[in-house]
């Protein structure tokens, strides 16, 4: 069962009656959407409400962020992302989404949809005619006008109770001592001011670090009543918010403001790092940063949480008209796009070393940067597009990225013509994304573009990547000998050792599978059993995870069950580490059926059911090398025969209905 949330919200002060007023809601209508001004609480209201609904363990929880998202391409792929649907389907992707929701019963936010209105419409039509178990929560400041929706308009907080206390703990989490009395009458005026407006007060509680409760009043009272005098355009409440978020914005110091604009170019949280590279310069040195960004924090301008920053879209919108305001903006985006590409290309380098964990987390913690700053170079510089779309495919394609992956390089490749490594490389990740979305056709085109494009340029590191996809090709139609032609022709031109390069690893993979596929199996052991140790010493995870596959399906033709059990829990503890969905049900249906070979039949069901949701999660029926089939009927009928009919059947029905992550987390430890 999904539950895809944020990190759990704070305590919620006041919102009782709205709480149970949504979970009513929530109860009856299929799509009911909070609506509000900026900063008034709709996505904390939701949150809680989504809590909530997670712990009834009633139903499926999915959150979908869409604030990051500056246009509409992404809308579908980040609700897949949410619902941790890895596409790896050939169907049209709307279509391999509600088949999968189909039969799901599913609470899905979307939070922020303002700006994307008119797709959110669409997709809502879509997801709520085909999916009836699926209900989705939507926060917007305007209704999203979909036949159906039930609006809930969340009001500010009470100014004289609610909005006090929400005020008194934003102020106590600045180092302010207890509120005396007076205190209390002052805060009660300020939030009387403020309109009892969240995001207001917060920002206002902030600025108790620097000053007093009274200097706070009175300046922001003369900023409100001259506002007041001079209403712009907008509700009164919109005013309220961009007068204290601009008055917020005076206090700050002049390098706080300037980084302010600057944060604004990011689309989701960041690290430190990210911060200074990006934002730093002749007029904000890298020492300024660290002082602007601590400050930018005690004053409720970003939040952090596990080591990254993260600031409110509410409060980015302003950062990022004073970014305009400074001339600023095509510069930053420049910096933004630059540094992500850096830190892909470092990450490529670290795929094939003890680093190769924290490069793929990078990457998935920074999809709405990384897609931001291809974005740019799209439009800008397209051989730089073509560049990081590369680097970046075969991290996502392992990842449920595919269909991103696939967009991006197919946009850059028709972008440009110039031959070198950097296409080499594309050609290779588009292909890899077409292999794993079961287009073999496709995938064997690439494969050769690839290897004319490698050869032409004299690229022995493309030669490789080459071979490897397209002895993948044929390993997955079932043409053991010929991948094992490819990939040895290969290796034999390549210089260096067993593990100099990346294509190296890819290709002795391959050989390993063909040579356990072509039945020699005794070779297939031994140079298994030496990429895992070669792998396992350089802290690499990817291709050591298949060498487990591969060991594991060795042993259990040799009636090895115990050692089968602990290669296939190995390899799912690796492929849990980097995040394959697809690596992931493979292995499940392994450690089945290395559990069924041991006789714990009810373990082996429990895997079986974990690997279908894993399956149905990357659209696709079961899939693998051709030799698993046989592995996989084998001994999922001893694991009946263990149980019996009615035992098994209900056993995999109470696997199949549980949270899949939770059953792998069990069976892990069980086998560990």
């Amino acid at each position: 069962m999904l539950r895809n949330l944020p990190e759990p919200p704070d305590d919620l002060v006041g919102r009782h009656r709205e709480l149970a007023h949504v979970a009513d809601a929530l109860d009856r209508h299929r799509l009911v959407v909070l609506t509000g001004v900026g900063g008034v609480g709709k996505s904390r209201l939701a949150l809680h409400a989504a809590e909530q609904v997670m712990s009834a363990g009633t139903r499926g929880v999915a959150w979908a962020d869409l604030w990051p998202l500056t246009n509409a391409r992404l809308l579908l792929a980040t609700v897949a992302d949410a619902l941790d649907f890895a596409d790896h389907a050939t169907a049209e992707p709307l279509d391999a989404l509600c088949a999968w929701l189909a039969g799901k019963e599913v609470l899905l936010v979307l939070d922020s949809c303002e700006h994307l209105s008119a797709a959110c419409r669409e997709l809502l039509a879509r997801l709520l005619d085909d999916c009836p178990g699926v209900t989705v929560l939507a926060t917007s400041r305007e209704p999203l006008g979909v036949d159906g929706e039930h609006r809930v308009i969340v009001e500010p907080l009470p100014p004289a109770s609610d909005a006090v206390e929400l005020f008194r703990r934003r102020a106590a989490a600045t180092g302010t001592g207890p509120m005396g009395p007076e205190d209390i009458r002052i805060a009660a005026r300020l939030c009387r001011k403020l309109e009892g407006i969240p995001l207001a007060l917060e920002l206002a509680a902030g600025q108790l670090a620097h000053r007093t409760l009274g200097e706070v009043e009175e300046r922001l009272r003369s900023r409100l009543d001259l506002s007041a005098r001079n209403p712009g355009p907008g509700h009164f409440r919109h005013r309220t918010l961009r007068t204290t978020i601009g008055w917020s914005h005076e206090l700050c110091e002049p390098a706080e403001r300037l980084l302010w604009a600057r944060f604004s170019v990011f689309r989701d949280a960041v690290d430190a790092d990210a911060v200074r590279a990006v934002c730093a310069d002749e007029a904000l040195r890298a020492s300024d940063v660290e002082r602007a960004l601590a400050g930018l924090e005690r004053r409720s301008v970003v939040s952090r949480a596990e080591g990254r920053f993260r600031m409110l879209d509410t409060v980015r919108e302003y950062g990022r008209m004073w970014l305009g305001e400074l001339g600023e903006t095509t510069v930053l985006s420049e910096r933004h796009a630059a540094y992500f590409l850096r830190r892909t290309r470092r990450a490529h380098a670290d795929w094939l070393g003890p680093t190769q964990i924290d490069a793929y987390r990078w990457v998935s913690a920074a999809h709405s940067d990384l897609c931001a700053a291809l974005d740019h170079f799209l439009a800008t510089r397209p051989q730089q597009a073509l560049e990081m779309a590369g680097l970046l495919g075969f991290f996502w394609s392992c990842c449920g990225h595919l269909r991103e992956a696939t967009g991006y390089l197919e946009e850059a490749l028709a972008l440009t013509e110039e031959p070198g490594a950097v296409r080499t490389r594309a050609l290779w990740s588009l292909g890899v994304a077409r292999v794993l979305c079961g287009e073999h056709d496709a995938a064997q085109r690439l494969a050769l573009a690839c290897e004319r494009q490698a050869a032409a340029q004299e690229e022995a590191e493309g030669a490789l990547h080459a071979a490897y996809l397209l002895g993948l090709v044929h390993l997955l139609r079932g043409r053991p000998m010929a991948a094992r032609f490819v990939v040895d022709a290969a290796l034999g031109s390549a210089e260096g050792g067993p593990f100099a390069s990346e294509g190296r690893v890819l290709c002795r993979l391959i050989r390993v599978f063909a040579l356990t596929a072509g039945g020699l199996r005794e070779e297939a052991r031994r140079e298994a059993g030496e990429l895992h140790r070669g792998c396992t010493v350089r802290g690499e995870w990817w291709a050591r995870s298949y060498a487990d596959y591969q060991l594991a399906l060795l042993s259990l033709f040799e009636d090895r069950a115990e050692d089968a059990v602990g290669h296939a829990a190995s390899m799912l503890d690796g492929k849990r580490r980097i995040g394959d969905s697809f690596g992931i049900a493979l292995g499940l249906d392994l450690l089945a059926s290395a559990l069924a070979a041991q006789g714990a039949g009810e373990h082996a069901v429990a895997a079986y059911g974990a690997g279908e949701n894993y399956w149905a999660a990357v659209g696709h029926p079961q899939r693998g090398t051709p030799e698993l089939g046989p592995v996989r009927e084998q001994y999922e009928s001893m694991a009946r025969s263990l149980l019996g009919d009615s035992a098994y059947d209900k056993a995999l029905l109470d696997s199949v209905l549980r949270d899949p992550e939770s059953v792998l987390k069990e069976l892990l430890e069980r086998t560990g």
